[in-house]
């Protein structure tokens, strides 16, 4: 990491709301997390009087059966965010420059500007048919966040063999992929796939995930991955979460369904346009309409969404989360609420 690259940054806006009285639309995590959970949590507390074990070893079976690859290519991190920084850190350097989507998670482009290294922001819809040539990496998030949809399977995949003829490293940010019944690219040769055990099973203060990598740059991972970066609590609920099959194939169908039913209700209700979305939220364009005062009105009322306008490009837009039904009935009672006042 650069020290005045570091002098030089910022940080990145993100949703939640800190109040557990509050009903957050501005973070996209599971209302639900998988049964359980609490007495695996709370079985492990003995484990955690002592040095966990770095290796990890369940949880790293658990998600390379989650993903479908060796438990070999597996580096345990704790969370999405700290895997991609060890992707970004341990290949980017000063002067590198990486193609990055756009809009799209503000954190990839400020960890790479962290290493002393430039972002290329192309358009998310087009960052698939890129040329990956001369640069040391390329970020792909699917789905995408904020707007929600996830990239052609088919279409990846033959990105992938173009960055790997150009000798530019594919990360592949699947936070969101455990909502879709998509195939994860884990295990691909010249990709990093990067997942978070935050979103899908509602578990955002654990601090749990992974990156999956093949060859030198699994060994590059592995090498400089930190100590016990993965607490034995973490461990213990991260491998038992992901195991989990029944409630996965339940969060995806409720997730689905009350998508569909949120998006309709949002464009035809209150005339906002939504993108068509593979993701567990929704990007909602709310026209004319000002955001902050928006944002403040539902606030007001308990509810908190999330100001788009913080991500590049977008002046005009919220994103809100899928939620379960009673959650999502609110949304819509509190945004007829305030229709008149924005």
């Amino acid at each position: 990491m650069e020290p005045d690259a570091v002098r030089d940054a910022a940080r990145v806006p993100h949703g939640g709301a800190d109040d557990p009285d509050v009903l957050d639309f501005s973070a996209n995590v599971n209302p639900r997390t998988p049964p359980g959970t609490r007495e695996v949590y709370e079985a492990a507390f003995d484990d955690a009087t002592r040095y966990p074990d770095d290796d990890a070893p369940a949880f790293r079976a658990a998600a390379a059966d989650y993903v479908g690859c060796d438990p070999d290519r597996v580096v345990p991190t704790p969370g999405g965010l700290a895997g991609i920084r060890l992707a970004i850190e341990t290949r980017v350097g000063p002067g590198d420059t990486v193609l990055v989507p756009a809009p799209s998670f503000g954190e990839y482009a400020r960890e790479i500007e962290l290493q002393g290294a430039d972002p290329v922001f192309v358009p998310h819809d087009e960052l698939l048919d890129a040329d990956p040539a001369g640069h040391a990496m390329a970020v792909v998030c699917t789905p995408n966040n904020p707007t929600g949809e996830a990239a052609d399977p088919d279409a990846l995949r033959e990105f992938a063999a173009r960055c790997r003829a150009a000798d530019a490293e594919l990360l592949v940010d699947e936070a969101f992929l455990g909502f879709t019944d998509v195939d994860s690219l884990a295990g691909a040769d010249g990709v990093v796939v990067v997942r978070s055990l935050t979103k899908l099973f509602g578990l955002p203060g654990l601090r749990a995930g992974f990156l999956v990598a093949a060859g030198d740059r699994l060994a590059d991972l592995q090498t400089a991955r930190r100590a016990w970066n993965l607490g034995a609590p973490a461990a213990a609920v991260g491998a038992h979460a992901m195991r989990q099959t029944e409630f996965v194939a339940e969060t995806r169908r409720r997730v689905a369904a009350e998508r569909r039913r949120l998006r309709t209700a949002l464009t035809e209700r209150h005339g906002f346009d939504v993108a068509p979305s593979d993701a567990p939220f929704l990007l909602v364009d709310v026209g004319d309409r000002d955001v902050d005062a928006l944002t403040a009105a539902v606030s007001a009322r308990g509810v908190a969404v999330r100001d788009a306008t913080t991500f590049r490009g977008l002046d005009s837009h919220v994103r809100v989360a899928v939620r379960t039904p009673d959650d999502n009935d609110r949304l819509l009672e509190v945004l007829a609420d305030v229709d008149a006042d924005v």
